[in-house]
Parts: structure tokens; sequence; C-alpha cells
């Protein structure tokens, strides 16, 4: 890639979480914010509906319908499933509507502070990853990298080159003032980046990047019927990003016995107790924290 043309701003890809949803709409009054001299900005609400209703999703979780095959099948026919067909559309299709970057803007009820979630090791968003994370030292980089993009169900599965911006802990339903600005400050220096990649005048970074490469989930403490009977740890609890050891408390029972971690390793645990994940069965997912070169 030589030439950045097309950059793609999405928001409420969830429903419920508003501060993506409202930088859409800030951006659509306020257009110049957005725009910048050798590229065409566009932004889209992507989830109108959930939005409206401030639910994650009406039928379907929308980041969960943009595996290849699913965009190709003509049998998927839920709201979400024909709003990611419509996406697509709008954003990867030949010509002049091809995104060529797409960043996707979300929240969490977990401790994720400003989080850049990969799901490539492209040299443009490792570098772009490596910038951010040096003029805001905040900035962590989750990579939950792929194996091929026909495995990716996310909405950035649409474009090799962009990013989720992920940033909490924010109830759903909300919106809270510093992280808006903050995502905000991000997404302009995104596109400043971009600006200075068009001009080849990109800025120099550190030649590594710490990256929280994804391992593997966890789920809450459950009985044969599903039912959960045990929570987060309160020493765990807020923990995002911070080393879990063997033996380490990781859940409590509600008849208040300690459930320790048995990992043969440290991890770094990420998504602590996010209010969306019950229902995928995830109590938190768990990284291995590692130094690479770019």
């Amino acid at each position: 890639m030589n030439q950045i043309n097309r950059v793609a701003i999405v928001g409420g890809t969830h429903g419920n979480e508003f501060t993506g949803a409202y930088l859409i709409q800030k951006f659509a009054q306020f257009p110049d914010l957005v725009t910048r001299p050798s590229f065409e900005t566009v932004t889209l609400l992507a989830n109108p509906n959930a939005f409206a209703a401030a639910r994650r999703y009406v039928e379907k979780d929308l980041n969960r319908c943009f595996l290849k095959q699913d965009l190709q099948d003509p049998t998927l026919n839920s709201y979400e499933e024909l709003q990611a067909k419509s996406i697509q559309d709008s954003l990867a299709s030949k010509g002049d509507k091809q995104a060529d970057f797409i960043l996707d803007l979300h929240s969490s009820t977990a401790n994720m502070g400003l989080t850049i979630i990969l799901v490539n090791s492209h040299p443009l968003n490792l570098k772009l990853a490596a910038y951010l994370s040096q003029i805001n030292p905040l900035v962590r980089v989750y990579c939950c990298s792929f194996k091929s993009i026909e495995e990716n169900p996310f909405v950035n599965s649409l474009c090799e080159l962009g990013f989720a911006i992920e940033v909490g802990p924010i109830a759903q339903g909300v919106l809270q003032a510093t992280l808006f600005q903050q995502t905000e400050e991000l997404v302009h220096a995104v596109l400043d980046y971009l600006e200075q990649f068009n001009q080849d005048k990109i800025p120099s970074t550190n030649k590594t990047l710490i990256v929280y490469h994804h391992l593997s989930v966890v789920d809450y403490p459950k009985k044969p019927d599903g039912t959960i009977f045990g929570m987060i740890h309160p020493e765990l609890q807020d923990k995002d990003y911070q080393a879990l050891n063997p033996g380490d408390p990781i859940f409590i029972t509600f008849d208040n016995k300690t459930i320790i971690y048995e990992g043969a390793s440290t991890v770094w645990p990420i998504f602590i107790n996010e209010a969306a994940y019950y229902e995928k069965g995830i109590a938190m997912c768990l990284t291995q924290r590692q130094e690479i070169n770019i």
C-alpha cells in the first residue's frame, strides 16, 4: 500500500457502546474534524437499530457477522447479518467504495484503558500502534491475529489495514467525557499519521513494541447445568494487563471459596468481567506479554 485513499471510521457496531456511536454523530455533524487533504474520510454508524434501542445487538452480535463464508451465504438474513452484508458493500466493494483503512470504535465495562486491537501483523498497523503507544503511554496493544482473513468475524476483516480501539471501563449505554475525549484524540492521531504516511513523512517510532498476544479464554465456574456459582475474585477485579501468576486468586465462589489460577506460567488477563461476555462464556481473556521488533 503506497497511498491511503479512503478511511472509514466505524462506531456503534455494538449499539450500547455509546462512545463510538456518539463520536460518529459528532464527526458527521462536524466533518472538518476528520477531513485530511490526501484521503477521503467516511463515518458509519454500524448498527443503528441496536443503537436506537441502547442494546448490544438486535438479533446477533454484529461484530461476529463478518466471516467471509457468512457474508457470501444468501440464507443468512437476520438484521445484523444483512447489516454486515450492507457494510461490506459500503466499505469493501471494488472501486471507489473500497476502504483502505478501517477504524472501529468500541468501549468495554472492563478496565481496558486505551486498547488497540490488532487482527493481523501488517507492518503499517504495527508501526501505527507503536506510534500511538509512544505518544500516549496509556495505550496498550492487544493482538488477536487470525490465521487467515477468512477466520476473522470482525468488522476489521473487511480491510487489511486498520484496527479496533477499545476503551474502558465504562458502563453500557453511558457517555463519559474523559474516555470520549481520549478516544477522539486517538482518532485524530490515527488520521494525522495516515496523512503523514501519504506524504512519505511518517514519524519515527521505537523499534520495539509491547504487545499482548491472545492465548485463550476462561469461563466462570459453572455447574453442569451452566449456572454460574462464582465470580471474579476481588484481588483480580480491574487488574487488566497485570500479571497473573500460578496460585493467584482468580474466582471466589458464592460460598466464599477461592479458586486459584492453575496455569503453568504467568499470563496477563484482559477483558476481566466484561458485561457483554457473560453470554459468551468468557470471564476473561488470557494473554502473553511480549516485546516484538517492528
